[in-house]
């Protein structure tokens, strides 16, 4: 059916990105969705996501550090706006409140690793900010100014087409069956033909053990079902960015984040990482009234009583999510033609930068970027997918 250069398998995210990143680059590229564009069976679709840099882990900061320059690349490129910069804090426990787990010392060392400026509030300090916010005087955050959002679905669809006005094929309801390797490259497998390829991208998410296991490999992923819920507050505008940050709480082990408002006078927030496992074919896409529950008294708490919120409606995705969470971008080691690319439910605030490293990895052999983390975990194979 045709030769190219790079071959991509799924195409939320890390996908299109990848597509649009290589055709930049002036390959030919053809690229495969087994469903619809914009489905929302993945982690790609609804509104917004958190932009970055402050993490507790250095890598990830430094990998955020150069997102924000594929960020204004992709907005430069299709000519729309995608970031919308609010400054955001990430707030846990103080040294009186801390017990185990994550530290602020953990985000600090990691922001100072790579010279990204910050600042540490105090919980009165917090309250005082953004009066909207309740924190015990046992908690502290971390700021960071370049913390913003980025619309999720819009940012999919221009990085889509980007890439297409840049020469890129792109295919939806084409699912990939079977990725074979050959002397010239790999030969990607769909019921509507087949596709040579010198390198093809594996950015499949959850259902990536289906293509790895003829080839002798599998990563072991955690699959589950998360959710988002919007809430309607009393006095919208007091939530708008500029008003109201993008917000991390890290409390009695659990991770719940939230938004101001965006694109409509509503804030949305979540917990992370839930454990609802299902796989993608027994997904219910029928929110958990026990994490919503969960996530509506944590809202009580943390939100000021002096902001009544209205609760009106709750959005399922699906995570899939690497041991210890880790990104894995790389290529297998016994075909090296074959990358892969997860991002472990975190990875949509890096997105271009992925595209762009996964890009140089196929095409030039090698890339700018540090990925001595981001390997192919070693894992026996299995049947089970």
């Amino acid at each position: 059916m045709g030769t190219f250069d790079v071959a991509v398998v799924g195409l939320g995210a890390f996908g299109s990105a990848a597509a649009w990143q290589a055709a930049r680059k002036g390959a030919k590229v053809v690229a495969f969705e087994q469903y619809e564009f914009g489905h929302v069976r993945g982690a790609s679709h609804d509104t917004s996501r958190i932009v970055r840099t402050a993490y507790d882990a250095p890598q990830y900061v430094s990998l955020a550090k150069a997102a924000y320059k594929d960020w204004a690349e992709l907005e430069k490129d299709a000519g729309v706006k995608l970031l919308t910069v609010t400054g955001g804090i990430v707030v846990l426990a103080n040294e009186r409140g801390w017990t185990s787990g994550v530290k602020l010392t953990d985000y600090t060392a990691s922001l100072d690793a790579n010279n990204v400026p910050y600042e540490l509030l105090d919980a009165q300090q917090v309250k005082q900010r953004w009066p909207q916010i309740y924190l015990r005087d046992d908690t502290s955050a971390v700021y960071t100014a370049d913390t913003g959002m980025a619309h999720a679905a819009k940012t999919v669809a221009a990085m889509q087409f980007v890439a297409r006005a840049r020469g890129a094929i792109l295919k939806e309801n084409t699912p990939v069956t079977e990725v074979v390797p050959t002397l010239q490259g790999v030969i990607v497998k769909t019921p509507n033909g087949d596709f040579q390829a010198r390198k093809v991208i594996l950015a499949a998410d959850a259902w990536i053990n289906k293509l790895l296991f003829p080839l002798g490999a599998h990563i072991p992923l955690q699959v589950m079902q998360e959710q988002v819920t919007y809430f309607k507050p009393e006095n919208p505008s007091s939530f708008d960015p500029g008003q109201f940050p993008v917000w991390i709480r890290v409390v009695d082990g659990k991770t719940f984040y939230g938004f101001p408002t965006f694109g409509e006078p509503t804030i949305k927030a979540a917990q992370d990482l839930s454990n609802n496992l299902m796989t993608p074919d027994d997904r219910s896409y029928v929110p958990s009234p026990k994490l919503l529950n969960d996530l509506t008294s944590f809202m009580k708490d943390f939100i000021s009583k002096d902001h009544n919120l209205e609760t009106l409606r709750t959005v399922t995705c699906q995570y899939a999510i690497t041991p210890d969470r880790q990104f894995i971008l790389s290529a297998l080691d016994k075909y090296p033609n074959v990358l892969v690319a997860l991002g472990a439910g975190h990875g949509f605030k890096f997105a271009p930068v992925v595209g762009r490293v996964m890009a140089e990895l196929a095409i030039d052999g090698k890339t700018t970027e540090d990925l001595s983390r981001f390997g192919v975990p070693q894992s026996p194979i299995q049947s089970n997918l």
